[in-house]
């Protein structure tokens, strides 16, 4: 496209965003509410700044979280007219910077990444005296990850996790998880690999240690844009402030609202102390929410305002027509809710919105089943979204192959026409198969490449070439930017962070599982309460909100719906008082229920350290204390108790009984 004025750049934004994108210099920080443009308006900024010569391109490092989040920066900026921003991820750039200086100051080529370390922390567990079992493993990896990002050393570990009550993983002391992040660093150097953690954590000790690095790096980035900086954890922040060295070209930008990673390092304290770190700081707030209708914006803003929560983020103002009041349903049990929410797709798609324009959202994977068993029922293609990433299906692999492979032979075909004659290689056909399951999504898989190479074919104008196509797949692939797959997208409230559609099902809105039952501090449920922000904001025009009563048909209608839509809700009855917390009830007990509590307590431990696992996910304090008091009698009253499900009671339920009849 013909390259934008100053004068059009801003032309094309609101008065906030353009307060945003003049604001050229010094610290910026931006809270911008959910489908209020931000990326529009920091790509904007830097395109302005490149425009008037306040920046050179190469001069401005723009980082975020996502390869697909860097990759659209990219793509507007290019579209702004301006190339030679280095867009990336944090790990992306400082990867990119450490394989640069490694040969100069260590010596020899950067040692192999490894991208799962599951096999690493399973040896230094087994060198660390433990028999891990696979769950372990993976419970270990991620303390690990967890120690690292929130740069907690090994030998501050036991007092760290003593200090914020955090539980350690698997049921394991203290020192043994402590003894378990020693040897994976021993393991891993006599493996002569590195971890997504090391390369950031490198790469600051090496500009810290070298200033020749730092120099050289500042020279080169001038500039700086941080995109979800409330995700941001300590060692990206200390990284960042590597970077600056003392200067004050930093832009950030970020929603409290939508912080949901805190269990992984995520800290939003940088967002919100970020005009007390820089007194002068100039702060612009991104209102106009562009994305979602008036009631659902409604909704979004009722659920962040309480109290005048810290941290609730803004309150958004909608732009939007108007459209449907979002629907709110109660079922009888699970497999109600999963047909329910298929009957109201089906009705959707004969509507006219497309499938691929449709989202369900749970709290959890294990929730997907059902609706995966409803909607194969009535014919609706679905794709499982936090599974198998689109570039690494074998089928997906094999096409790219034979597309380079076709792309050397001459041909004056239409771009479409090859690849549907190369792809009908690998079993593509016209009209789907009639068959659901791994059928049925390898097919959606290529069909969504004959879509894509539609489109680029469009966008040039009937002229584009496989070469032209091969290339776009692969700067595709490394930014991880999946084509659309013509399907209901089933996927967690976590991983539809940064996505949207034109109708959105919220599922599992019931206590327990929004907010989840792990969640026992007020801390962690203010987190819930976000994450249900984040995929109400999800929705642009269609919303609809369900919980089962019951997990099983015909069981007792023990579940009740989530307290964060308790006013909203159409039956809703006046605001009960907010559930206590634990040691509130446990000062409701008496002394034969204490007793009784007690002893439940001990049976937790015994059952969670010979399974390896964390006392809590074997059953939460809550759960215990009001078996203590209603001493259930038999299987059916058990099932009656919050948090414990068909599983639980299936594994533990003679024992807990026994423990009450003891009593």
């Amino acid at each position: 496209m013909a390259t934008m004025s100053a004068d059009q750049i801003l032309d094309a934004l609101d008065p906030e965003q353009r307060e945003v994108a003049t604001a050229l210099h010094g610290p910026v920080v931006v809270l911008a509410g959910a489908g209020t443009g931000k990326t529009r308006a920091i790509t904007h900024r830097i395109a302005y700044g490149v425009r008037v010569n306040a920046y050179t391109p190469q001069s401005v490092l723009a980082v975020t979280f996502t390869a697909r989040a860097a990759g659209e920066m990219r793509q507007r900026l290019r579209g702004l007219g301006v190339d030679g921003v280095q867009a990336r991820t944090f790990h992306a750039a400082a990867l990119r910077q450490l394989s640069y200086f490694w040969p100069e100051v260590v010596g020899g080529q950067i040692p192999r990444l490894v991208e799962q370390k599951a096999s690493l922390v399973g040896r230094a567990a087994r060198d660390a005296g433990i028999s891990p079992d696979r769950l372990t493993v993976r419970d270990l990896a991620s303390e690990i990850e967890w120690a690292k990002v929130s740069l907690v050393d090994p030998a501050d570990y036991p007092a760290k996790v003593a200090r914020i009550g955090r539980p350690t993983p698997a049921g394991l002391a203290p020192a043994q998880v402590q003894d378990v992040m020693r040897a994976y660093e021993d393991v891993k150097t006599q493996a002569v690999v590195l971890d997504f953690e090391d390369i950031l954590l490198l790469l600051a000790d090496m500009i810290g240690r070298h200033p020749e690095v730092g120099d050289q790096i500042r020279r080169q980035y001038r500039h700086f844009v941080v995109d979800e900086y409330q995700d941001v954890s300590p060692l990206q922040q200390f990284l960042l402030e590597q970077w600056l060295g003392g200067r004050r070209e930093l832009c950030v930008v970020g929603d409290p609202a939508q912080t949901i990673y805190s269990f992984a390092g995520a800290s939003p304290q940088h967002l919100l102390g970020f005009s007390r770190t820089y007194p002068d700081a100039t702060t612009v707030r991104l209102v106009r929410d562009y994305r979602s209708t008036p009631q659902v914006v409604r909704l979004a803003n009722e659920l962040m305002r309480r109290r005048g929560a810290a941290g609730a983020g803004v309150e958004l103002v909608a732009q939007r027509p108007s459209g449907p009041a979002p629907g709110y349903r109660a079922y009888d049990d699970d497999a109600a809710e999963a047909e329910g929410v298929a009957t109201g797709i089906a009705t959707l798609i004969a509507s006219g919105v497309p499938a691929s324009e449709i989202a369900v959202l749970y709290r959890a994977n294990s929730q997907s089943e059902a609706l995966e068993e409803a909607l194969a029922e009535r014919g609706i293609g679905y794709l499982v979204r936090g599974g198998q990433r689109f570039f690494d299906r074998d089928e997906v692999k094999r096409a790219v192959v034979l597309l380079r492979g076709a792309a050397v032979a001459p041909d004056e075909r239409p771009l479409g026409e090859r690849v549907r004659d190369t792809l009908g290689e690998l079993g593509w056909a016209e009209d789907p198969p009639a068959a659901r399951g791994a059928v049925r999504e390898r097919w959606d898989a290529l069909q969504a490449l004959v879509n894509l190479a539609d489109d680029v074919d469009s966008d040039a104008g009937g002229a584009a070439t496989v070469r032209d196509f091969v290339e776009h797949l692969a700067e595709r692939a490394q930014a991880q930017h999946a084509p659309s797959v013509e399907g209901v997208t089933l996927t967690t409230m976590h991983a539809a962070k940064g996505l949207e559609w034109d109708a959105v099902f919220i599922v599992g809105c019931s206590e327990g599982l929004l907010p989840i039952s792990l969640a026992e501090t007020d801390e962690a449920v203010e987190e819930e309460r976000r994450l249900l922000y984040v995929a109400i904001t999800r929705a642009r025009e269609h919303l609809a909100l369900s919980f089962a009563r019951s997990r099983k048909a015909g069981g007792k209608a023990t579940r009740k719906r989530t307290r964060f839509l308790e006013q909203q809700w159409p039956d809703a009855r006046p605001a009960r008082v907010a559930r206590q917390s634990t040691s509130a009830k446990l000062a409701d007990l008496d002394a034969e229920q204490l007793r009784l509590f007690d002893s439940l307590k001990r049976w937790r431990l015994e059952v969670a350290q010979a399974d390896s696992k964390p006392a809590f996910t074997v059953m939460v304090d809550t759960s215990l204390v009001e078996i203590a008091r209603d001493r259930p009698a038999n299987l059916r009253e058990l099932a009656g108790v919050s948090g414990i499900g068909a599983s639980k009671l299936d594994k533990y339920g003679l024992q807990i009984l026994e423990i009450v009849a003891a009593h």
